[in-house]
């Protein structure tokens, strides 16, 4: 999910459907296909072995055998790598969400829905935080320039729509989301343990569709 967001956090005013805000891959030349490849599986083998901070870019050309202009052309910078190496992994939630079973996938209650797709996030990003977080704080909003943060506001946003008629449910799913982030989401974590964190965040969702 590479796609942009112009300027911040404004999209899930939008009615576009969530199908279109997957995207599609970029079709490209074998050649590069086969470089965009070796450096994705040597990014994630160096960030695997030394985390993701102590990497440099320098060590990914190195150890994916490419030039390094070609990596920074590709890819920019250690951001845009994250980005790359969590698309496959946004992907499959994504496809979730719009095809697979219940309660993260259509058939159930739109409230049942939201606390599912919760925790469903949460397990992906406590999975992959460090890349998440380089992905959302590479300079001042980019969380909100990912394509992928479209989709998950968009879903959320129609959720709280159905399950609390007349509530602003833009707002709210911004507002969710926020705790949701790999900042909050990583001190919560390191504060008061993984499954603590999680249960909070999840049940901060359930109270947003609770009837009042």
């Amino acid at each position: 999910m590479n796609g942009q967001e112009p300027n911040g956090p404004q999209s899930g005013s939008s009615s576009e459907p969530l199908e279109l805000l997957t995207g599609k891959p970029v079709r490209e030349r074998a050649d590069a296909a086969r470089n965009r490849e070796k450096v994705l599986a040597a990014a994630a083998r160096l960030f695997a072995e030394k985390g993701v901070e102590a990497v440099s870019m320098d060590a990914v050309a190195a150890e994916a055998g490419v030039g390094k202009g070609t990596l920074f052309r590709r890819f920019g910078d250690k951001s845009g790598l994250a980005v790359a190496l969590l698309d496959a992994r946004e992907r499959d939630l994504q496809q979730r969400v719009l095809s697979g079973p219940p309660p993260v996938g259509p058939g159930a209650a739109a409230a049942e829905r939201l606390t599912a797709f919760t925790a469903a996030y949460l397990d992906y990003l406590y999975a992959h935080l460090d890349l998440v977080r380089m992905s959302e704080t590479a300079s001042p909003g980019a969380r909100y320039r990912i394509g992928a943060y479209r989709f998950w506001h968009r879903h959320v946003a129609i959720l709280l729509a159905e399950a609390r008629p007349g509530a602003d449910a833009d707002v709210l799913a911004h507002t969710l989301l926020a705790a949701m982030g790999a900042e909050a989401a990583g001190v919560l974590r390191e504060e008061y343990g993984r499954e603590r964190a999680a249960a909070g965040i999840t049940a901060l969702a359930a109270a947003l569709v609770r009837p009042v």
